[in-house]
């Protein structure tokens, strides 16, 4: 089955920062460093979203479980705006997701904007009242049923991406055809399968 690169939009927390989630440590960062960090939804299951899909829980828990381990290894990087690749440009890295867990249905996640070029830029318009999304970035196949987009068993979570709201709903939730790609590592594939046999 051919896999296409899925993407999706959440509006993050009000003003885009959710103190209440916040260590003291990255309170002091905020205070002493300009550091910035950036909370909220950034992804869904079992919901119909506003492009039609749906992302069964069992699906997408599986890829937050493996996620979780790139946030560990701080190498879950994402992007200013949102590419047409499977593939994380680490020239136009903004942000490092901190950490990913559930709340309900609902995938909430913790960022820090990176000192980079993108970052950079991220915090200035952060810093300037600008509406922010997120957008997660992955490899799937889709099938129909009773209406609605489902995304398939082997979809694979590439990254989140700090995007615009859009002015419409689908501005930024098309489905488009991605190249086959296999952006895992062995290692990645082995905690996959580990965490299938695990669950």
């Amino acid at each position: 089955m051919e896999k296409f690169l899925l993407r999706e939009y959440y509006e993050l927390c009000p003003n885009g920062m959710c103190d209440d989630l916040l260590t003291e440590s990255e309170k002091r960062r905020i205070r002493e460093n300009d550091a910035v960090y950036l909370t909220g939804v950034i992804q869904a299951a079992d919901n119909l979203n506003g492009n039609g899909r749906v992302y069964p829980k069992k699906v997408l828990g599986r890829e937050v479980e493996n996620y979780k381990k790139l946030c560990k290894e701080r190498r879950s990087v994402g992007e200013l705006d949102h590419p047409d690749e499977a593939v994380v440009n680490l020239k136009n890295v903004s942000h490092l997701v901190l950490d990913v867990w559930w709340e309900n249905n609902n995938v909430m996640g913790k960022l820090e904007v990176l000192s980079t070029p993108s970052g950079d830029i991220l915090k200035s318009l952060i810093r300037s009242g600008v509406k922010l999304g997120i957008s997660s970035r992955g490899l799937g196949s889709v099938h129909e049923e009773r209406g609605k987009t489902v995304v398939e068993d082997d979809y694979q979570l590439i990254c989140f991406d700090i995007v615009q709201e859009p002015s419409t709903a689908n501005a930024y939730l098309s489905l488009n055809e991605g190249k086959k790609v296999n952006i895992f590592t062995k290692a990645d594939k082995i905690n996959r399968a580990l965490n299938d046999v695990l669950s």
